[in-house]
């Protein structure tokens, strides 16, 4: 679960960042790694409830 949380904190802060320069920079590329990057979060959040619910059962 520990390595679980670490790819969603690295997964997020790759988020953050190029969202930030989508921002402020408009920079387009950014927002493509930004949209990419969400979809890779929601994968991960999916995996992580998954792992929880099986925590919590035991």
């Amino acid at each position: 679960m520990d390595a679980l949380i670490n790819s969603i904190h690295t997964a997020y802060e790759a988020f953050r960042a190029d969202a930030a320069l989508q921002a402020e920079k408009c920079n387009k590329a950014a927002g493509t790694r930004a949209r990419k990057a969400s979809l890779e979060l929601e994968k991960l959040m999916k995996e992580f409830r998954k792992a929880s619910l099986e925590a919590s059962k035991k």
